[in-house]
């Protein structure tokens, strides 16, 4: 029996969705049939979202880069706020997610808020990891690049010890925010961030007590 699958890539790069449509229809399983639409923005996919489910042809997989152009209005200013939106309004849609940001926060923020199908490292993927993704996601989801699974592996330790905010702090940190600003980013006051410094120092052993310091042991470690 002919299975039909309804694909929307979302990549601002054209040359990048073609490589990927081309490994698709090469790869596919005899009795699979490919109908592939693609995106160049943040507008152009949620038009797209909106005419499948009019015309009743829903999306089954959406292919999204994190790193794309703003809606024109503003509301949407990456793939990510795509991908949320997504979720409402095609929740039987498999999301996955394509990036070449590959920074551990960002990774678990991702995982954490989507929980996509799919979460594919550009930088890993080869025709044959592609290929393989795109059955398992079908299939048996999630399927998650090696650089996401490692980064989830070790988040998923550091979760025993560090809350969302303590994570954050760490990534501020390193990104080179200082601490009178971090209340400006994390719901929480100067106080009350100069406490939160102080137990990953205590939890890291940090005996010099200097913030940079902290964050060489953290990303020695891989909580950053």
């Amino acid at each position: 029996m002919k299975e039909t699958i309804r694909i929307l890539m979302t990549d601002d790069h054209p040359m990048i969705i073609e490589g990927y449509q081309n490994t698709l229809l090469s790869t596919k399983k005899p009795n699979q049939e490919l109908i592939m639409q693609t995106a160049n923005n943040c507008d152009e996919s949620i038009t797209a979202m909106h005419r499948s489910i009019s015309r009743g042809e829903h999306f089954d997989v959406l292919f999204i880069d994190i790193k794309i152009p703003p809606s024109s209005d503003g509301k949407f200013t990456s793939g990510q706020d795509l991908a949320r939106y997504a979720r409402k309004i095609l929740p039987e849609a498999k999301i996955v997610i394509l990036t070449m940001f590959n920074e551990t926060y960002r990774i678990h923020n991702i995982v954490e808020e989507l929980k996509p199908e799919g979460f594919l490292i550009k930088s890993d993927l080869t025709s044959r990891e592609l290929a393989s993704a795109f059955q398992a996601i079908l299939n048996n989801p999630p399927f998650y690049s090696g650089t996401v699974s490692k980064y989830l592996k070790q988040t998923i330790i550091s979760d025993i010890y560090l809350d969302d905010k303590n994570r954050r702090i760490l990534y501020l940190l390193s990104q080179g925010v200082k601490t009178k600003n971090l209340a400006e980013h994390i719901d929480l006051s100067l106080s009350g961030v100069e406490k939160r410094k102080k137990q990953l120092k205590l939890l890291f052993g940090i005996e010099d007590g200097q913030d940079e310091s902290l964050i060489i042991e953290a990303k020695n470690l891989g909580f950053i």
